[in-house]
């Protein structure tokens, strides 16, 4: 499969949570999907989405919403996490783009949600995990949070920190300036994964 080269799908996702341990018969489940894409031409992101899922395992804590602002009232009104993929795959191409995160957990969460659930995944095999990729291009090796990053280019962050549509909506700012500040060369080896 050839990996479109236009675009990169960004995400970032919140999941249900807790100070320490689930509640017993609870796991981690994505509430939201924010999910935006990069045009790669003028490095500026756009289609900017929220989409709220309904947890089926767990409940939103009171951690969690403090953390996200997600209340278990708002998620009851989302869609199923199978729904939320197909409009992934419809709305974003997500199957024929290279996606990417503020670090791996984003990636395990799908995959592991994908088998628990049994719904396809949603996205291409060619996943850039974009902490460890700033670290590289920019900030000599040391990995630092998505906020930290946006400072460190003089970004003002935009919306709410630890809200998926915000935060991957940072993510792809912060993306949009390392292509054009330095190029697409570190991308390719990423597009070659698909």
């Amino acid at each position: 499969m050839t990996i479109k080269q236009d675009k990169i799908v960004v995400v970032d996702v919140e999941a249900t949570c807790w100070r320490g341990e689930p509640p017993p018969g609870q796991i981690n489940e994505i509430i939201e999907v924010g999910v935006c894409l990069l045009d790669l031409e003028t490095c500026q992101p756009e289609k900017k989405q929220s989409i709220l899922v309904r947890p089926e395992r767990s409940r939103v804590s009171l951690f969690c919403t403090k953390l996200t602002t997600l209340t278990q009232d708002m998620v009851d009104h989302g869609i199923f996490f199978g729904d939320a993929c197909a409009i992934l795959e419809a709305e974003f191409d997500s199957k024929n783009r290279l996606w990417t995160s503020w670090g791996n957990y984003d990636r395990r969460i799908f995959d592991s949600q994908c088998q628990l659930f049994d719904v396809p995944y949603p996205y291409s095999t060619a996943h850039m995990n974009l902490k460890d990729v700033f670290a590289q291009v920019v900030n000599s090796g040391k990995k630092v949070g998505l906020m930290r990053a946006v400072k460190t280019l003089e970004l003002l962050p935009e919306g709410t920190h630890h809200r998926g549509v915000d935060d991957a909506w940072n993510a792809a700012r912060v993306l949009g300036l390392m292509v054009a500040n330095h190029g697409k060369d570190f991308l390719h080896e990423y597009w070659q994964q698909g």
